[in-house]
């Protein structure tokens, strides 16, 4: 199990490391993250206190890495365009299901009021949290429970994030999500391909876009109440 970070890992910050990797992918071609906010944000992150000790020699790679539980930390990039798509504002509340390591929680942090965080599986959900608040990351709140539910005693939301994939949009996030809000989310069954979608309430209505072909792991728990 992959113990949280300590003071003894910022005399090595790897800042140039994480440099290089923004830089790869800002260069590519067709690249849509432009927000310097959301770059900031990914150039500061330190992603190698976010997954295992065996595992941060490749921590500024642009793939995802195993964290344990059989679960990834997600893509560089994919972390950076999702955060994009989701257009977070400075005052804005955010609901993330799928905490996991808690990266994308940490970059979400800077370019928000607060962050929500749930993650199904409690032995991710405590090291997250014990990951997060030693890194200085206080508006971040993380809890274990299923995020098919949401946190309703904490809507509306201005924005929702969902990094894992669950079949179908579950209704009780839409409901979360205030008026003129946006969630993004990866949806289809594991063994097929999925789509990343982008929401946006309007009018009580959700409107609807794919914008991506993705594979993330499977959103657990239960949809029912």
């Amino acid at each position: 199990m992959m113990p949280p970070a300590s003071p003894n890992d910022f005399p090595s910050p790897r800042e140039a490391e994480r440099n290089a990797l923004v830089d790869s992918f800002l260069s590519e071609p067709g690249s849509r993250i432009s927000d310097p906010r959301i770059i900031a944000a990914m150039r500061a992150t330190p992603r190698h206190l976010f997954i295992p000790l065996d595992q941060r020699s490749e921590a500024y790679g642009d793939y995802p890495l195993p964290i344990g539980f059989g679960q990834t930390i997600s893509q560089p990039s994919l972390v950076a365009f999702m955060t994009e798509q989701l257009r977070p504002g400075p005052g804005d509340r955010i609901l993330e299901i799928g905490t996991g390591s808690g990266y994308q929680a940490a970059v979400l942090s800077p370019l928000v009021a607060e962050v929500y965080s749930i993650e199904i599986l409690e032995p991710l959900a405590t090291r997250a949290k014990v990951t997060l608040a030693s890194l200085g990351y206080d508006n971040v709140h993380t809890r274990f429970g299923n995020g098919y539910l949401g946190w309703p005693e904490e809507s509306p939301f201005d924005a929702i994030m969902v990094t894992c994939a669950p079949e179908d949009i579950p209704h009780a996030l839409i409901e979360q999500l205030r008026e003129g809000g946006r969630i993004i989310i990866p949806v289809g069954p594991p063994t097929e391909p999925q789509e990343l979608y982008l929401l946006e309430k309007r009018e009580g209505k959700m409107e609807k876009k794919a914008i991506l072909p993705v594979r993330f792991v499977p959103m657990t728990g239960s949809n029912e109440r």
